[in-house]
């Protein structure tokens, strides 16, 4: 097989969650188990950081994957979902695999992987680190899929766990609570291995801390550890300065990434980059950190992440799909001086949109679309739903066309902002 028939044999016989929702999510540690044992337990050959949370998996990953690749480590990033290529999910030292790699991968063992009746994401997962450990890598990143109890990834035993936040999201598959969905997420938590919490919240807190104390590892707060001493914005970056709690040691940092949520991440990853620093063989130099925290998007190629494509009139396109992440978002947006406002929004299926479309403000003009896969909401439902809540526009089914009718009626001043969905984003990247 070439690379687009392996990609073929993998999308429609392996339906991704992604492109199906529920239906693909196949949860278990079984199958990834005997296929990595397949492998030769490729995943046991370097140092692994186990990342899970709501929101900020993704951007925290990358920071910690910068951060390694400054201080000298070859460092692998397994990622998920992928924008625009799928290799996206799979990098070592911020390069994706080779397409090659894919198809060999996937020609040697083909035959395993039917038989096992694997998923996309634990095929994924196992080519992934079967891959790092080919590329010699010495510590990798990983984020979980979805959940983390019976997510493919928690077949790793970790130098320390991360979860960077808990939300609703996934209710059909991780409970209708917080203290139920962070029950799943504290399923990475592994013996003796402390957990880094993000961002806490008395709704689970104590959900983490009676997992880990049966398991006899720590929590670890990110807030407690360090603090937001200043931020501040300087054209298309943000300026912030933190410090570490227990001697008042400061850091100042120049993102490449924008997004004020940014800073909930930051003291995630500076806790998790501290600690490994700390009490790990690990070494990371203060210059490692800084410069790490600093060029995220330039070492990772991180993208979507309150992103600015143009300017005049000013477009911005986001990822952020569920009502936790959206908050950060929409207060964001609710800040921006211009003189109109206009938002290209789309939704999958599956996502409580009578939890977000609140958080939109009401004076905006909504241009409502859809991405072109099975689990989009149909433009016209969504326009319906979203005039219920005073949000007015309209509809332009094709994403491409819905930015191009937004460009059409922005002047200079304005700002366009496209989002809702990781794949509205994902067509207009």
């Amino acid at each position: 097989m070439n690379y687009t028939q392996t990609l073929e044999f993998l999308f429609s016989s392996m339906p991704t969650f992604q492109e199906k929702g529920a239906t693909a999510y196949k949860p278990g540690l079984e199958r990834v188990t005997a296929f990595c044992r397949h492998l030769g337990n490729p995943q046991r050959n370097y140092f692994t950081i186990h990342v899970a949370g709501t929101n900020g998996k993704g951007s925290v990953s990358h920071m910690l994957a910068s951060i390694l690749q400054q201080a000298g480590y070859r460092t692998g990033l397994f990622t998920s979902p992928h924008l625009s290529d799928f290799r996206e999910r799979i990098k070592v030292d911020g390069e994706m695999i080779s397409k090659q790699k894919v198809v060999n991968f996937v020609d040697k063992h083909h035959d395993k992987m039917v038989e096992l009746d694997l998923s996309f994401f634990e095929m994924t997962a196992a080519l992934a680190f079967d891959y790092f450990a080919q590329s010699d890598c010495e510590v990798v990143v990983v984020e979980t899929g979805l959940g983390g109890r019976l997510d493919a990834t928690n077949i790793i035993l970790p130098a320390v766990s991360v979860v960077t936040n808990v939300g609703l999201e996934h209710t059909d598959l991780l409970g209708d609570t917080l203290p139920k969905i962070a029950a799943e997420k504290a399923g990475i938590i592994k013996k003796s291995i402390p957990l880094v919490l993000g961002e806490a919240n008395d709704e689970y807190n104590s959900v983490f801390e009676e997992v880990a104390s049966a398991n006899k590892s720590r929590v670890i707060y990110a807030e407690q550890t360090f603090r937001i001493e200043n931020h501040s914005h300087d054209g298309d970056k943000q300026c912030i300065e933190v410090a570490r709690v227990r001697d008042g040691y400061k850091y100042s940092f120049t993102l490449d990434l924008d997004g004020d949520y940014q800073q909930h991440n930051v003291l995630t990853a500076c806790t998790v980059a501290d600690y490994l620093h700390e009490e790990t063989p690990l070494t990371i130099s203060r210059r490692a950190f800084i410069t790490g925290v600093n060029n995220v998007a330039g070492d990772t190629s991180l993208r979507g992440r309150w992103q600015t494509l143009q300017t005049e009139p000013h477009i911005i396109c986001d990822t952020g799909h569920n009502a936790h992440g959206l908050h950060y978002v929409t207060e964001q947006l609710k800040g921006l001086k211009c003189d109109k406002l206009y938002c290209v929004l789309g939704f999958v299926k599956d996502k409580d949109i009578e939890a977000i479309l609140p958080l939109f403000p009401t004076d905006a003009h909504y241009i409502f679309t859809q991405a072109g896969i099975e689990r989009a909401l149909d433009a016209e439902t969504l326009a319906s739903k979203a005039a219920e809540h005073g949000l007015h526009g309209e509809v332009v089914s094709e994403v491409a066309k819905a930015l191009a009718r937004a460009k059409e009626l922005a002047t200079a001043n304005d700002v366009i902002f496209v989002g809702g969905s990781t794949f509205v984003v994902a067509e207009v990247l």
